[in-house]
């Protein structure tokens, strides 16, 4: 599952992920850009690209189901009073240029297409920053501009009537070991607590490493956490939780959200820590 166009974030030297621009997918599986592998300083691999559980997770990326009716997610549709169905109505994320490509990372702009038209406008800042000697940043940053003449709408399968399943928008799959990994805020821990809610953080541990996510601007903190680790380890930024998310013309949805990478398992006070020195200004 090569792409034919692809480039290698480093920090301090060091690769710690490869970011694949055209990927060779099927349809079915809204192809759209992604950075695997993403690795910690030490070398340890922290994301999954599809993986046998869910084919159409695509290590760390923006991926949402439901645009307007269009999938831009992968795999099945949910279908109020149906469930999920298989649909012919995937999207495709297309790449169309750099405006700024470093080893440390690039600003990049994609046209989010279905039908044979373009709905969104997307631009993507994405930059790999050290922190200590066993940790570093991954800053991601996406601005999603409706292009056509009428208000676009985003959802979930949550507000498409299946509760607790709002995922759509930032999606990080993380490795998936024999034990679940371990997710906690600053307030609570374990997967049903952390679920759908909002928080400044939220880390997922595994066996020797950790990943902390955060919602660097006060419209993304706002976003509740998708977050599995039983069924399979990954954790999104929702943008469509209770209602529709509606973007009218030619406006634009920012979101930014900041990952610490970090080898070890990190508890409450060193993710604290960590994200206060990745988000500082």
């Amino acid at each position: 599952m090569t792409g034919t166009d692809s480039l290698v974030l480093r920090v301090a030297g060091r690769p710690v992920g490869r970011y694949v621009t055209r990927p060779a997918l099927p349809a079915r599986l809204s192809p759209r850009p992604y950075l695997h592998p993403v690795t910690t300083l030490a070398g340890t691999t922290v994301t999954e690209l599809a993986p046998a559980d869910h084919l159409h997770h695509l290590g760390v990326g923006v991926a949402v189901p439901d645009v307007e009716g269009h999938n831009f997610w992968g795999g099945r549709t949910f279908v109020r009073d149906r469930g999920p169905t298989e649909l012919d109505n995937h999207g495709a994320q297309r790449h169309t240029a750099f405006q700024l490509r470093d080893p440390d990372g690039f600003v990049e702009e994609l046209r989010w297409v279905a039908a044979g038209r373009e709905l969104l406008h997307e631009r993507r800042t994405v930059a790999a920053t050290a922190l200590t000697d066993t940790a570093w940043a991954l800053d991601f940053t996406f601005s999603l501009t409706n292009t056509t003449s009428g208000t676009l709408t985003i959802g979930s399968p949550a507000t498409n009537g299946r509760p607790g399943a709002a995922y759509g928008g930032f999606f990080w799959r993380a490795r998936k070991e024999q034990t679940p990994p371990q997710a906690f805020t600053a307030q609570a821990h374990g997967e049903s607590e952390v679920h759908g809610r909002s928080a400044d953080w939220l880390a997922l541990t595994g066996e020797d490493w950790s990943l902390v996510f955060a919602g660097a601007t006060e419209r993304t903190r706002r976003d509740p956490w998708f977050v599995r680790t039983t069924e399979y380890p990954g954790v999104g930024s929702s943008l469509a939780h209770g209602e529709r998310l509606a973007i009218a013309p030619g406006d634009t949805a920012v979101r930014r959200i900041v990952t610490v990478v970090a080898d070890g398992r990190l508890d409450r006070d060193g993710a604290s820590t960590l994200v206060r020195k990745a988000v500082s200004p």
